[in-house]
């Protein structure tokens, strides 16, 4: 079986785009990432550009398949290893200007496992990550997968436009899984540069990664592709993550601030975010964050500073314990 990756030599093996699949609409599935690698490092002393797909899981942090990243002798490293790598984020038409772009920084290998974690230059704001799978999946259940890869193994271009197809679970091992294309045929199956590509269910809450593109047989075909178990690695996946989760939370701001409008520039395109103005004074106990008037601070003063010690203290220990709890779960 061929790895499903960005390929040979420095970013995979072979990973296939999704054959007999779908394109996607302008919009859907934001959280699918096209990870460029440009001018990797050849045998002959020259370069190749590849790529491979993901899945973003938190503001800084992407999944995707570990053979995406290999040096020149195929050894999986820690480290990217072109010239340039390149996160596409939020972009269903590679063509247009949709979504972010952002450059790969920080790559944690699994060691044991066919998964890889990378962390971004920059913070992706305005799309919702993919939450992490906490159950084992069972035989039969389905999921969708979305990639950017090739849609023939002959093919010498991927294409400018994301796809997708429905996917059942065949079987499921200790750490892996294989999945098998139902829609919108039966020979629906990832291909080359397909490779970290996400497999998700579709939940109310949002989208629930269940397992990331590994290897298969050419496509397009029909029986399983395997693929990495999300819930096996979740530990692992919130060890590197948890404290990005907790310095960037995708929630938004609390009640308090949202009573009091900010006054910010969105963010479009590949141009990055823009500048937040600078805040207004507080000037209501709400505005403050504290809920203390500063009427208060001014006819009570004894009164008012115990009463702050008091709320910064207990506020200090909620903050631990809130911060303990997402990045140990």
């Amino acid at each position: 079986m061929a790895a499903l990756s960005m390929v040979l030599g420095v970013f995979g093996g072979p990973a296939h785009a999704i054959a007999n699949g779908d394109s996607v609409p302008d919009g859907r599935y934001p959280f699918a990432v096209k990870i460029s690698a440009l001018g990797i490092p050849t045998a002959d002393g020259g370069t190749r550009d590849s790529s491979c797909s993901g899945g973003l899981v938190s503001p800084r942090w992407v999944i995707t398949a570990a053979h995406c990243f290999r040096d020149e002798n195929g050894r999986r490293v820690s480290r990217t290893v072109a010239e340039k790598t390149i996160a596409t984020v939020g972009r269903a038409d590679l063509t247009g200007k949709a979504g972010f772009t952002a450059n790969v920084v920080q790559v944690e290998q699994h060691g044991k496992s066919d998964v890889a974690l990378i962390r971004l230059d920059r913070a992706i704001t305005g799309i919702t990550p993919l939450r992490l799978n906490k159950r084992k999946p069972t035989s039969g259940q389905e999921a969708r997968l979305v990639g950017y890869g090739f849609t023939s193994p002959n093919a010498s271009k991927t294409p400018d436009r994301m796809r997708t197809g429905r996917f059942e679970v065949t079987s499921v091992a200790a750490t892996e899984m294989g999945l098998s294309g139902i829609a919108p045929r039966s020979n629906t199956s990832p291909c080359e540069r397909d490779s970290g590509g996400p497999y998700f269910t579709e939940e109310q809450a949002g989208a629930v990664l269940i397992a990331v593109v590994s290897r298969g047989p050419d496509c397009p075909h029909t029986g399983p592709d395997t693929a990495t178990r999300v819930d096996a690695l979740r530990p692992w996946i919130m060890s590197v993550i948890g404290d990005d989760l907790a310095a960037t939370p995708s929630a938004g701001p609390s009640r308090q601030k949202q009573t009091k409008p900010s006054n910010t520039s969105g963010t479009s395109g590949t141009s990055g975010t823009k500048g937040t103005a600078a805040a207004a004074p507080p000037t209501t106990p709400a505005a403050t964050g504290w809920g203390i008037s500063p009427v208060l601070l001014v006819a009570f003063p004894a009164a008012a500073v115990g009463f702050v010690v008091l709320l910064v203290t207990r506020r200090r220990t909620q903050r631990a314990r809130r911060y303990r709890g997402r990045r140990y779960r």
